[in-house]
């Protein structure tokens, strides 16, 4: 066993950029595999084993049989969770932490919408400001990255 933080981009993205997707917990590594105990799999993703499958509140995905979810401890296999969540997965071994992306059908949502995710970014003076506070107006906004 061994920690691993993971993070859930879309409990991210659902309008609060808040440590509530962020999760640290002790998982079982078995070579490039990542097993999240059963309680950890709702903690965090908010997901849970059942009898009728994968199921988060009153919404369950069946799990198919061709689809090795559960390891011999019973451990959930990372990998295998998001692909049958259709999300991608971004895994770094060595440093202990894993992103479950937002799927395809909910970024769709996200552009077809053409509303920008509220994010707050502090100005040359240090003051902070949010994009919400500018709602109904013009904005021009310059990012630079020097990679």
């Amino acid at each position: 066993m061994s920690e691993f933080t993971l993070i859930d981009d879309e409990r991210l993205s659902s309008g609060n950029r808040t440590p509530i997707g962020t999760t640290t917990l002790e998982v079982e590594r078995n070579g490039a595999r990542v097993l999240l105990p059963p309680d950890g799999l709702e903690r965090a993703f908010g997901w849970s084993l059942k009898e009728q499958g994968l199921c988060r509140g009153e919404v369950c995905r069946p799990v198919p049989d061709s689809v090795s979810l559960t390891g011999e401890n019973g451990g959930v296999a990372l990998a295998a969770l998001a692909s049958l969540l259709g999300r991608p997965l971004a895994i770094d071994q060595e440093e202990g932490v894993a992103l479950l992306g937002t799927g395809i059908v909910e970024r769709a949502h996200e552009l077809d919408s053409l509303e920008a995710p509220d994010f707050e970014l502090p100005d040359l003076s240090g003051r902070m400001h949010r994009l919400s506070d500018y709602r109904g107006k013009k904005v021009l906004l310059i990012a630079y990255a020097s990679w």
